[in-house]
This record gives structure tokens, sequence and C-alpha cells, in this order.
């Protein structure tokens, strides 16, 4: 038996999956494709997670497009956080060229362009399906995160969401929240519930608390936070049997990396909390591809790292399937990286010590192989090829292969604005969330409650406090649209968040 015969008829065995499953190219050997041999994941590990990682201009974006077509064609919806913005093409169909006519007569698969249902999702004002999200839903941990508190100050701030939850007082957008720190410093009633059942603020935290909050509005938050607020149930649909490719636009987000990695905890909070068990179905529900993943982690606490790692585990048993994309395997912690079934990995580069220690860590978390050199084949290989191992439906992983993988079947670039219009303007879920809904939150009812103080004060007192300097929380007031509620859910979300990270004990 040749090398050859023997390593089709191990490969061939090992990626023979028995239930569904998807298809990403074909086996290499000695740099020619061995078309006997179908790379294949079978679905029912899809929920496992994975990593998608080579350098700069090696191919990891169009192995993003063929993973979440391929998932697409059998009906499984996914997300992926676009944030070079060059994902949108996925909504048309491909157009074949030399090179993909040359690719495909290789694997000897037919070529077939065609365009998958898209959604074009924004957090920044883009044009798309508007996600929103209220304060109390991020909860007083990760909001305190994003702003950068001390361990004082995020004290304060838990302080603050229990006061509101306690009272009734609904945190929608950040009007309500600097409202509230204002009625709980310079107002006299305000201060006095504050310190008969909680305690005294110090004012300069206050402050600081204020200025931190007034520098998130500047980074474009304030769009984010407010009603309606997003149901992570509109991230599954499917039309015509296909899953609908949810494309998150985030250019912008490289320079608020703070709020990304915060976003992403949130997201991953809410899935984790709407979303049933599904136990051993044998598909997954939905797939989460997070592009430039060393975002979240660099910027990452313990605390959060801890957290990232417990949801990494827990929701997979929710039939979500969450895929890192990034440079190099070290960009991941290795207690997320040791989480993750599905491994590709492009090419890596050995220009400097530092780079060849990078792969020397890449290669120890791939199986051993006696078909090839991998120290030295991952520094060559091609544009459109990786390496791969994934678990096989018992769950052991799969041999090391190196992989021919497919080209996309849609277009492997942006859409034109005249397209994205056209997208948008025929989305339901565009018309769903376009409109943020007005209705009474902390900001109006503290608002009327202050004005009334000031109306049944004496006439002397109004003189007085006419004539006195506003403070400084009142002069970094504003308004703002967007102040809704929904009271229900703004107090089960602030229950769950805080009783998730053990700021507080949630009622039953």
């Amino acid at each position: 038996m040749t090398d050859k015969a023997k390593f089709i008829q191990e490969l061939s065995t090992r990626y023979a999956p028995k239930g569904e499953f998807i298809t990403l190219g074909k086996a290499m050997l000695d740099g020619e494709v061995v078309t006997e041999v179908d790379v294949t994941i079978p679905l029912k590990t899809i929920n496992r997670h994975g990593l998608i990682a080579g350098a700069t201009g090696t191919g990891k974006t169009k192995t993003v497009q063929v993973f979440a077509e391929q998932l697409s064609h059998a009906g499984i919806p996914s997300l992926v956080l676009d944030i070079k913005g060059d994902f949108s093409g996925i909504a048309e169909p491909g157009t074949e060229n030399a090179i993909i006519a040359e690719r495909y007569s290789k694997t000897k698969l037919p070529y077939l362009p065609r365009a998958f249902p898209v959604e074009l999702l924004s957090i920044s004002g883009e044009k798309g399906v508007k996600l929103r999200a209220t304060v109390t839903e991020f909860g007083p941990l990760l909001l305190s995160k994003i702003l950068n508190l001390n361990d004082t100050q995020s004290s304060i701030m838990s302080i603050v969401f229990k006061y509101s939850d306690d009272k009734g007082l609904p945190l929608i957008d950040l009007e309500d929240l600097k409202k509230l720190l204002q009625y709980l410093t310079d107002n006299d009633q305000g201060k006095a519930d504050l310190k008969g059942s909680y305690g005294s603020i110090s004012p300069a935290s206050l402050g600081a608390i204020l200025r931190s909050i007034v520098a998130l509005e500047q980074q474009g938050a304030t769009e984010f936070f407010g009603e309606p607020s997003f149901d992570v149930h509109d991230l599954l649909q499917t039309r015509d049997g296909k899953g609908v490719v949810n494309i998150l636009r985030v250019q912008n987000i490289q320079s608020q990396p703070q709020l990304f990695s915060t976003f992403m905890l949130s997201l991953f909070a809410e899935i984790y909390m709407t979303l049933p068990e599904e136990g051993d179905t044998g598909k997954p529900k939905f797939v989460l591809f997070i592009d430039e993943a060393h975002l979240i982690f660099n910027e990452a606490s313990k605390t959060l790292l801890a957290q990232i790692e417990t949801m990494v585990k827990l929701i997979r048993s929710k039939g979500v399937g969450i895929y890192f994309i990034t440079q190099i395997p070290g960009d991941v912690p290795e207690n997320v990286l040791s989480q993750l079934g599905l491994k590709i990995q492009h090419a890596l580069r050995g220009f400097t010590a530092k780079d060849k220690k990078e792969i020397s860590k890449a290669l120890e978390n791939y199986p051993t192989t006696e078909y090839y050199n991998a120290k030295e084949l991952i520094q060559n290989l091609g544009i459109g090829e990786a390496f791969i191992t994934a678990l096989d439906e018992k769950g052991i992983p799969t041999p090391l292969v190196q992989t021919f993988l497919i080209s996309p079947e849609s277009r492997m670039d942006v859409l034109s604005e005249g397209e994205v219009l056209d997208l948008t303007s025929r989305s339901a879920l565009v018309a769903k969330y376009e409109q943020t809904v007005n209705k009474d939150s902390a900001y109006e009812m503290l608002t009327s409650r202050m004005e009334q103080a000031v109306q049944n004060s004496a006439p002397t007192m109004k003189t007085r406090t006419a004539k006195e300097e506003p403070s400084i929380l009142e002069s970094v007031m504003k308004s703002s649209a967007g102040r809704t509620f929904t009271t229900t859910l703004a107090r089960e979300g602030a229950k769950f968040v805080l009783g998730m990270f053990g700021l507080g004990a949630r009622k039953r």
C-alpha cells in the first residue's frame, strides 16, 4: 500500500460522518489535491466551537464566507461580525473567473454561483437593523467595564442599579442613568432615600462616573442604548430553507475595543438567558463568527476572561457554536482555546523569533501527523489552503489534514451603496427596529418629581435656588431621544445580569 493509498483510506474513513455535514474542501498531499478525500465537518459537532486563524492575506475571510454559506445551505442561521467591512457580498451571487475555474477544476466539484439570505445589522448608526440594548440589560458590572470605573465606582454603580430596581425607575438609556445620578446627589429627597437605605455616595466618585458616561456618549454609544431592545430570536431566521446570514457591520469598533468586548459578553448572556436547552439534536441552532477576536481578549479583565470561558462552556448546550477569527492561536486564552473543537489554521509567517515561537505554540494544538512536516508546511500554505482538524461524531479529534478550500459561491466583494439601500429597504427587521419607542423611564419620572418639588417649595427658596450656579452634574445634562421602557423586561434583565456576575442574589 502506497503512502497515498494509506492516506486516502485513513482520511476518507475519519472524514465520513454518518449524519448531516458540511464540506469545506478537498485534502492535499505533497502539494497535490486528493479529490478522493472530502474534508467534511459533522453538523452534530458545530456547536463545539472553533478557531479560524492565519496571517493577514491568507484567506480567513473567504473561509468564513464558505463556512457561513454551507451552514445556510443546511438551514442554520449565523451572525458574522464584519469588522473589515468586506463580507456583505454574500447577499449576491458570485461570478466565475479564471482563478475560480482553476480551483474548482482541481477539486472536480461544480461551481454554482448563488446568493444567500442576508440581514445587515448595526450598532453605530449605519444602514441596517438597529441593535439596541437597555442600560439595565447591560447591568452594573458590564457598564462599569465600558466606563473604566475603579472598584469603588463600580460598587456605586451597583448601588445605583439596585436603587433603580427597588424604586421602579427603569434605566433605558444613558440620559436615564445621568438623571438618576443627579437626583441622588442634588435632590434632598434622593439623598435622603439613598443614605437611609444604601449609604452616601461620594460627590467626587459620582462626578468621575458622570464624566465617563459623557465620554462614552462622545464615542457614539448614545445610539446603542435604548428601545426597542433587540430580540435575539430575530437572529434565528430561515428563508426558503436556508439559514439567514446576519452581518453586524462594526468597522469603527476597532477604536472602541472595550465597547466591543462588553457588547459581545452582553450578547452571550442574552443568548444564554433567552434560548432553551437543546440537548443533542444533531444540528446547531445558531453559529456566531467573531472576527478580530483579540479585541475581546486584550481588553478583558481576569473577571471577564473567566466569564467568557464560562459562557463558551455553557452556551454550547443552547445549540450555539462560537468561532473566533484571529491571526494567531495565541490571541485566544488557553482556557478558551481548549474548548474549541474545530481548528482551521491558515499560513503563519516565521519572520522573527517571536513569530517562530507562535508557530511552535500553534502546532501544539494539533494532532501529530505522519503525512506532513507541519512546522515547515504551516509557513508555506497557499492562499485558500489551511490545516484542519475537527471533532468526529463521537467527539474524537480527526487527523490533521492540509485542505484545499472551496471558493465562496457568493460575491467575494462588498455590496454597493445602492445594493445596501435596496437590501435594507426590503427588510422586515429594519422596519421593526427603525423607530425608537418613547415611553416614560427614569429621566421623565425624576424630571417630573423634581419639578413638582420645586413648585411645592417656598417662594424664597425658589428665588434663592434660581440664583445659585448649576452643579457640575446639571451642567453636563443634555436631552436625548430614545428614552423608553418596558418595566418587566428591565427588572428581570437587571436581576439576571446581577445574579450571573455574583453582584446580587436573583429573586425567585
